[in-house]
């Protein structure tokens, strides 16, 4: 498959904390079975990291030599090509899911080790309608083939159904949260969500922990919860 090349700038600063973090979810990614390939991040609210979370564990997947693929399914409201400051033009998910371009129009290979990237296109009127459509499945179904791992980013699921229809087609979901902001009670609604769909919840990310209320943590942790019998 003959795929374009796109040029993303990663505007995060180095922290260490944050890395040895996202090298701990990795880690236990890995150790979750070989079964686990296609994987739902999402967040209760807009703006708790997960977009962040996604691509960075990308990144220090395929420093491993592992092939992994992001796929931005916020065809509501993506970030992507703005974060990451894209100057090409760009095909994705939502042109895909409506007929307009094929799979190998939409894959990107990124500038960063063993990345690559699927948009999330124009922003579409019927989100959850695409994503509820079997070419969504078949998509994926044709990635787990090409990939060692697909880390589907999707909307915030407090509000909207659209990671739960994902979900409903992976492998494994993964949740962040935001420290200080997100209730016990909400959180615990998202994780029921997700685990309403059939999905595996492989364990949740708490992101953005005020360092200067509890020493303990870094600027971010990660909580893992491995649910194996």
């Amino acid at each position: 498959m003959i795929m374009q090349n796109v040029v993303m700038t990663d505007p995060r600063k180095s922290d260490y904390f944050y890395e040895e973090a996202i090298k701990t979810l990795r880690t236990n990614i890995q150790f979750s079975g070989i079964d686990i390939k296609t994987i739902v991040v999402t967040s209760c609210y807009p703006n708790e990291g997960k977009s962040d979370v996604t691509f960075q564990l990308a990144l220090e997947i395929g420093k491993m030599g592992k092939k992994v693929l992001v796929v931005d399914a916020d065809i509501r409201k993506s970030a992507y090509v703005s974060r990451y400051q894209i100057k090409e033009r760009i095909s994705g998910l939502s042109q895909y899911l409506s007929g307009q371009r094929r799979e190998a129009d939409i894959i990107y290979r990124t500038n960063f080790e063993g990345v690559d990237m699927i948009f999330a296109g124009p922003t579409a009127p019927n989100p959850s309608e695409l994503l509820e459509q079997e070419s969504f499945s078949q998509l994926l179904g044709s990635l787990r083939e090409k990939y060692d791992y697909v880390l589907i980013d999707t909307p915030p699921i407090a509000n909207l159904i659209d990671a739960a229809i994902a979900a409903k087609q992976c492998d494994g979901a993964i949740l962040v949260i935001e420290s200080g902001t997100v209730s016990r009670r909400t959180a615990l609604k998202a994780k029921e969500q997700l685990e309403m769909t059939g999905c595996r919840l492989l364990g949740a990310v708490l992101n953005k922990v005020d360092v200067r209320k509890d020493k303990y943590y870094s600027k971010y942790s990660y909580y893992y919860k491995n649910d194996r019998k």
